[in-house]
């Protein structure tokens, strides 16, 4: 009930109206509204002083306050770090000074404080030094542990003892700092680099591919302001310790329950034990709430040796294109789905080889090994264990092992689909690593589940409706799927959620190579610094264009060419897509109910859409329904001498994605007993000289002869089989003219709308 005004150093702010303010006890950094704070820039705590001396006594002079916050010996130890601390942020070039490294985009803030300059004392040596690059940056504002490296070996009555060696400390750890985290050449700091510390080289990201993608989309999903604990000395210093020590324990049982590890032994001579280590991950839902807490114990298998500790590797998951496919499946069928997650998946694999763990902290020593060191002994694992290279397969074998004996079936077109049919209906089974998606008739869905809980410990999470990022809504009139959470969280993680939206993802481009936005950098254009999240965003957004979004895969993989060598124009385009995903935050894919679709295709190419290296862009879309199930949009590995040229190509490469995806519709509709369409998959192209050609054969004359036979033989031969129809369509309709090039926005919304994509508001 007292006075609520705190005494604190103000540090910057996060927008026009909220300031940030560091507390000068604690360390701690807040937030306040700027029209509630009372500045007063007469009185500050001077800052400086000798490298390795520090007075004993820092008297912090606030008159008005002092009975407020009463200085303690506690305070003067962290006023002591953060003086250091800040000695050494001054020391460092400031990325406000030069203009030419400001991101507006990255760098909210537009009223920055000018940087507080340090006085030196007469009897200091000037040792201030410039970095190499504009990437050190010492321990960052927020971090909960300032010295991690020492004070994880200390206990609390060793305080006074870090006071007395906290400069020396800070040293070295900004050595260390400069050894492992400075970059050279053209690199670029990952979105969380303050938590993970991750820098990666543009020069050798030239394809930022989807692995890339959905690993950055799982450090958006997972980043938040309270980052999750590095190790069980973090979790005990937090306020959720015994949420996380119930998690330890859980996980603990789980493994003497699978009976995971073997004997404790000396470690053979030839054996090189693998590490340990702890994970804490918190599971959240649809809602970024938080579920439960999780903790895993995970072997370090990068010290695995191939051929010695482990064979294969390779395990199948269900792809994304599979996994519409089946949405839409179930739209069209009035199909149930329910989603069941293994509880500690990894641990049912066999192991195929002799695999030896250090012992992990907390194990009871047997009385009998206790007169020698631990570290000479290591404990042999029985069963896979989360981080081995091959548990991932092991687990995998163990599971289709189990499915194909009770009569399930798979095809290796689609290895992770499981279908059963009997006489009463049929369930298929879609498995992404320890998530199953459970597809069917409801009597089938509840012994399939039944027959799972008997062999393996499951969870029924019930109807699907958050599954691998994406959200799906159950409607009377069918399914929808977005990521409007993801969404949110990637606008935001790049500063961009109070931005203006736009009606495109891209400016209706000139293909004249001078006046080209998007041109390739010039001899003297700036490349954007490590600072800036270039590759970051690309990698978000093309998890979001690959799942959910295909209205923006032309603009990111004409974005995603310059990753090696972005420049302010590049990064301009980022922000232009991110300001249409703020005004279409909910706009995802809906499968309607009993419209017994067909599936039909549309190819379009974009005749030198690349002017700058002569390269056409192909585009493709498939729909069920109306609704798309695959798209793509590439740029053409070959120079296209002529617009037929490119379509022709642009076909070519349809017709290879419409037999794998007759295939896998095929496989699943004749072993789930569903009515099977014979008839060829229709094919929609808008050059009426590559459908005649197509359907009449090679034709030589002075404008095709040049033309590698491949493309024309292949798609006659599907022509010729009757697996696909390829029919003249007008350009104007053409649903793929939407990945070949950025179009006006009557167009582009009409194409938006042809391929399926709704607003959630609109259902």
């Amino acid at each position: 009930m007292g006075p609520q005004r705190r005494l604190g150093i103000y540090i910057g702010c996060d927008s026009p109206s909220i300031i940030r303010y560091l507390e000068p006890q604690t360390g701690d950094v807040f937030t306040a509204r700027f029209a509630d704070c009372h500045f007063d820039e007469k009185v500050f705590p001077v800052l400086g002083g000798e490298n390795k001396q520090v007075g004993k006594e820092i008297k912090w002079y606030v008159p008005s306050l002092l009975h407020l916050d009463p200085p303690t010996k506690q305070s003067e130890i962290e006023v002591r770090r953060i003086v250091h601390l800040q000695s050494i942020a001054n020391q460092l070039p400031d990325a406000f000074a030069d203009t030419k490294t400001v991101t507006k985009s990255y760098i909210p803030a537009a009223n920055v404080p000018a940087r507080i300059e340090i006085p030196q004392e007469s009897g200091r040596a000037d040792d201030t030094r410039e970095s190499k690059t504009r990437l050190k940056r010492g321990r960052p504002v927020g971090a909960k542990d300032k010295n991690p490296r020492k004070r994880k070996e200390v206990e609390k009555h060793d305080i006074p003892k870090i006071a007395e060696n906290i400069l020396e400390e800070t040293n070295h750890e900004s050595n260390d700092n400069d050894e492992h985290h400075e970059p050279e050449g053209n690199h670029e700091i990952s979105i969380n680099y303050i938590h993970n510390g991750k820098i990666w080289d543009r020069n050798k990201m030239d394809e930022v591919n989807d692995a890339f993608s959905y690993l950055l989309s799982k450090e958006i999903d997972e980043e938040n302001e309270d980052p999750e604990p590095k190790s069980v000395y973090e979790c005990q210093k937090r306020h959720d310790w015994i949420k996380w020590k119930d998690a330890i324990q859980v996980e603990l049982d789980s493994l003497n329950k699978r009976n995971v590890f073997g004997p404790i032994v000396l470690t053979p001579e030839d054996v090189r034990p693998v590490g340990y280590k702890w994970v804490f991950v918190r599971k959240r839902n649809e809602e970024n709430e938080i579920t439960r807490y999780k903790a895993r114990l995970v072997a370090q298998g990068f010290s695995q040796r191939p051929g010695i500790d482990y064979e294969e590797t390779y395990s199948p998951v269900m792809d994304a294109i599979t996994f519409r496919f089946l949405m839409s499946l179930a739209a069209d069928e009035n199909l149930e789905m329910r989603l069941m997650d293994v509880v500690t998946a990894y641990l049912y694999g066999s192991l195929d080889t002799d695999i030896y763990m250090r012992v992990p902290d907390g194990f009871n020593m047997p009385e009998a090994l206790k007169s020698k060191p631990k570290e000479l002994y290591a404990i042999k694992l029985q069963r896979s264990l989360y981080g081995l290279k091959q548990s991932g397969r092991m687990w995998y074998n163990r599971l289709s092992e189990h499915l194909t004996k009770e009569g399930y079936v798979n095809d290796p077109i689609c290895p992770c689909v499981f279908i059963k049919k009997t006489n009463s209906g049929f369930v298929i089974i879609a498995v992404y690593v320890d998530d199953l998606n459970i597809i069917g008739t409801q009597a089938e869905i509840q012994k399939a589940t039944n027959y799972l809980k008997g062999e393996f410990e499951m969870k029924d999470l019930g109807q699907t409706k958050f599954c691998l990022g994406l959200q799906i809504e159950h409607t009377q009139k069918g399914i929808f799927v977005h990521q409007s959470t993801y969404n949110k969280r990637v606008l935001k993680r790049f500063n961009m959620d109070k931005a203006t939206p736009l009606s495109t993802p891209m400016v209706v481009r000139s293909l004249n190579v001078e006046s080209d936005p998007f041109r390739p950098p010039e001899e003297n254009e700036e490349i954007l610094g490590p600072e800036v999240p270039y590759l970051s965003a690309i990698g978000a957004l093309m998890y979001l264009a690959n799942c959910t979004r295909p209205d923006i895969s032309f603009s990111v993989n004409l974005l995603a060419r310059f990753s090696s060598s972005p420049t302010r124009r590049h990064w301009n385009g980022i922000k232009h897509v991110f300001r249409y995903l703020q005004g279409t935050i909910d706009l995802g894919l809906f499968y309607p109910k009993n419209i017994n679709g067909q599936m039909i295709g549309f190819a379009d190419a974009g005749y030198l859409s690349d002017p700058h290296k002569a390269r056409s862009q192909t585009g493709y879309v498939f729909t069920i329904g109306g609704t798309a199930i695959s798209w793509r949009s590439q740029k053409q590995t070959l120079v296209a001498t002529s617009s037929n040229h490119a379509e022709i190509i642009a076909l070519h490469e349809a017709s290879r994605e419409c037999v794998w995806l007759r295939s896998i519709s095929r496989h699943i509709q004749t072993s789930s007993g569903i009515s099977l369409n014979t008839e060829p998959t229709i094919l929609y192209e808008d050059n009426a000289a590559c459908v005649a050609q197509t359907k009449e054969g090679y034709i030589k004359n002075d404008r095709t002869k040049h033309i590698p036979p491949k493309f024309f033989s292949y798609t006659k031969e599907l022509v010729k089989n009757k697996d696909i129809e390829v029919r003249y369509f007008r350009s104007s309709e053409n649903s793929a003219d939407l990945f070949t090039k950025s179009l006006p926005t009557s167009m582009f919304r009409k194409h938006v709308h042809n391929i399926g994509m709704r607003r959630q508001q609109d259902l």
